[in-house]
């Protein structure tokens, strides 16, 4: 029987004094998917490492790493830099840190042929055409000379995936690959990784905190918390059969829907607290860059809408649609080229200085990243506090400090914690942290933009019961901009779906997603990952 590509045994991390792993175990054969999950902070990420040897100087290991048989652990730096890249590929999460800025991607696809294959210039760029040809980014669409900022985020992950690919590696290790990905392009990511793994004989270690992603895609899983395995085997069987009391929670968190009071709130009778009117939003054109032609392009082409008060309303679609656009015509932060954006009566694109500010007050924003919207250097007291710079009145050092106790105290945090630093906190908490600093002004309306997205699951369905909560406590209506059809589903009212710049389909959001009525709406609905569909689709392939 031929030796696993990868065979970790007894693999145990810690970093000064604290462990990271614990006793891992986890095998990958020629050809096969194996998934890694479990929670934020479990290990999931610290294993990726170990594997390709770029842990921190003060990392202690033990055990046994083979990697076609031979021992990573006890190899040494030199060999380590021939494997990496060449025999070992890795996806990184986020395509634009992973990529250098100042480097055009046919560059940095034919680098690494360069560097472990001796080719020469033109034949490392014939390669690198190729292989980006082979991920969907043909020449003649995607120039050699395209640079990272040209390109979307699954362009970009596209490139990362060719940069690990180039020479064909025996170990492809895929870590959060699609977690910042619309449903439609993550499925496409999902789907080139499957061929790449058939066509070359591959392993592949998929990394995800998405139980419905790692269902669809691996044929074995292993599932990590607090460094350790909890539980372990075939996919379809491990999932279907949830004996595991951790799996079961994951599973549940996967499938999670709040319980809201407001939840079925009829629209009528509530006061308009937004209205869009025929708004759009046109650039000039630009002869390079991600759309290379002159004319102008129209982000954002007649849309309207409106949000009554104490409602959540979603806005779904693919990456590049518009939605943030829109939003950033709705926050104020641009103006409309046609059409107008009132809220609460007022045209926002008409107001003076001191009315803008006093509508932003009554209406704040949630971002996806939790921690690039927080200042590093400052305490959550004052990152928190922050918005209290929009209300009219003078606010004393005491009241702001019993507001700001006020709103960690709503989103589940101690008064405490104002005194420390966002790097002190998990992501959830530091999103927690996020709706705080949105709730202080108490606002009338909140503009969430993907604010789950970069979460695992049962974070998510904390933070998703944290929004359900406020609804009814404070009657926040809320604009979330999602391409999770699961979060739609669980937190909104109604849903607007949109496409190149348009609205194609609204309604509740229930029979919507429950009966859709365009081509966009059933291809998103097709693309999302769906757990209980992922294993009955399995089973039913593998006759079970």
């Amino acid at each position: 029987m031929p030796s696993p590509v990868l065979d970790i045994r007894g693999l145990s991390v810690s970093i000064g004094t604290k462990p990271i792993l614990k006793d891992v175990n986890l095998t990958i054969a020629n050809g096969e998917t194996v998934g890694l999950v479990g929670e934020s902070g479990s290990g999931k990420s610290m294993t990726a490492l170990t594997v390709m040897r770029l842990l921190p100087h003060a990392a202690g290991t033990s055990g046994r790493l083979f990697f076609r048989g031979e021992d990573l652990l006890g190899t040494s730096e030199e060999r380590m830099c021939q494997l990496r890249g060449d025999e070992i590929g890795m996806v990184f999460q986020e395509p634009m840190t992973a990529l250098n800025p100042v480097k055009m991607i046919g560059e940095q696809v034919a680098e690494g042929i360069r560097w472990h294959r001796g080719a020469s210039r033109a034949e490392a760029e014939d390669r690198a055409r190729r292989i980006l040809e082979r991920v969907g980014l043909p020449e003649s669409r995607f120039p050699l000379t395209r640079y990272p900022h040209e390109l979307s985020g699954g362009q970009r992950q596209r490139v990362v995936i060719a940069m690990a690919c180039a020479l064909d590696p025996k170990l492809l290790i895929a870590d959060e690959p699609t977690t910042a990905l619309d449903v439609v392009l993550q499925a496409q990511i999902l789907e080139l990784l499957r061929e790449l793994v058939a066509e070359n004989d591959m392993g592949l270690l998929l990394i995800s905190h998405d139980l419905g992603v790692v269902a669809d895609m691996a044929d074995r899983i292993t599932i990590l918390r607090h460094g350790e395995v909890q539980d372990e085997g075939e996919t379809t069987r491990i999932l279907r059969e949830q004996k595991h009391p951790y799996t079961r929670k994951l599973a549940e968190a996967s499938t999670h829907v709040p319980v809201w009071e407001n939840a079925a709130v009829p629209n009528d009778g509530k006061q308009e607290l937004l209205k869009l009117t025929e708004v759009s939003r046109h650039f000039p054109g630009s002869r390079r860059g991600l759309f290379a032609r002159g004319e102008p392009v129209r982000a954002v082409d007649g849309v309207s809408f409106e949000v009554k008060a104490g409602h959540s309303v979603a806005l779904v679609g693919q990456s590049g649609c518009g939605k943030s656009t829109l939003a950033r015509m709705i926050l104020a932060l641009d103006r409309p080229t046609a059409g107008a954006i009132t809220f609460r009566g007022m045209e926002t694109s008409s107001l003076g200085e001191h009315e803008l500010r006093a509508a932003r007050c009554e209406m704040q924003v949630v971002f996806q990243d939790p921690y690039g919207s927080f200042d590093p250097r400052q305490t959550i007291e004052g990152s928190v506090t922050e918005p209290l710079h929009l209300v009219d009145k003078r606010i004393s050092r005491r009241e702001r400090r019993e507001r700001a106790t006020e709103a960690l105290v709503e989103v589940g945090m101690q008064p405490a914690d104002m005194h420390k630093y966002p790097h002190e906190f998990s992501g959830g908490q530091r999103q927690r942290l996020a709706i705080a600093r949105a709730i202080i002004t108490r606002p009338k309306l909140v503009v969430c933009d993907e604010p789950v997205s970069a979460l695992d699951v049962s974070i998510r369905a904390q933070i998703l019961d944290l929004f359900a909560k406020l609804n009814d406590d404070l009657g926040v209506a809320y604009l979330f901009i999602t391409h999770d059809l699961t979060v739609a589903r669980a937190i909104t009212h109604d849903v607007l779906v949109m496409d190149h710049g348009r609205i194609v389909e609204t309604g509740r959001t229930a029979d919507v997603l429950d009966a859709p009525k365009t081509d966009t709406t059933r291809r998103l609905l097709a693309a999302a990952p769906d757990l209980q569909r992922a294993i009955e689709r399995r089973s039913t392939a593998l006759g079970g």
